[in-house]
């Protein structure tokens, strides 16, 4: 993690209008392609909680204002965000449970589905302090066009949210509503329209590069 230096930061103006917002966030919402996503997710035997989880952190992690967060008067740059995911209970409940990201898919599912039967044992809403996190929810029951994450205001932190909903057939494609959140004076509607241009990227081919969802 490094210090952001404020005077050489092209941002600057921008963090010290938006940082004192009482409602500093925003929030866009679009539709992305998992047609090609949604099979190699199940022949590597996970599911596409996981599947996602994976692919929203490792864009979040190739676009530097995503490790932003603000830190008081400064604004730090995390070499490396790791995703936070709510997971439901069987009695319709919710825990918060908390993973570590790795580069390779199938390292990455083998502890994540350790992670969410161990929180299915022992749910919590204990919150981690640290901000190295990207919070992560899903409402598989909607195919919802817009959405609002709460949260707290005072101050309002600087970790990006985000939510999918339920896909649906658009034709012959699956289509999935994708909700982004970020801190304004942190980022901008540019950088958000760049994570989702990384992210249907990765959904139309998960088999390129190393650490790809087809990882052997």
């Amino acid at each position: 993690m490094h210090k952001i230096d404020m005077d050489d930061w092209a941002r600057r103006e921008h963090f010290e209008f938006f940082r004192t917002w009482d409602y500093p966030h925003f929030n866009m919402c679009g539709n992305v392609d998992i047609t090609a996503f949604l099979p190699v997710v199940k022949a590597r035997n996970s599911t596409i909680t996981v599947g996602l989880i994976y692919l929203l952190t490792r864009a979040a992690n190739s676009i530097r204002e995503f490790r932003h967060r603000i830190r008081g008067e400064s604004v730090v740059e995390h070499p490396v965000v790791h995703p936070a995911c709510t997971i439901l209970m069987k009695d319709d409940s919710f825990s918060f449970c908390y993973f570590d990201y790795m580069d390779d898919f199938g390292r990455f599912s083998k502890s994540a589905a350790e992670r969410i039967a161990n929180v299915r044992e022992n749910p919590s809403l204990q919150e981690r302090t640290s901000d190295h996190w990207l919070y992560m929810t899903s409402i598989p029951w909607v195919s919802f066009t817009s959405f609002m994450h709460p949260m707290q205001l005072s101050p309002a932190d600087s970790v990006p949210r985000f939510a999918w909903g339920k896909y649906f057939n658009a034709g012959d494609r699956l289509l999935l509503p994708l909700s982004v959140q970020g801190h304004h004076a942190v980022m901008d509607g540019l950088h958000i329209g760049r994570y989702y241009e990384k992210v249907q990227a990765m959904l139309d081919r998960p088999d390129l590069g190393p650490g790809g969802l087809i990882d052997d």
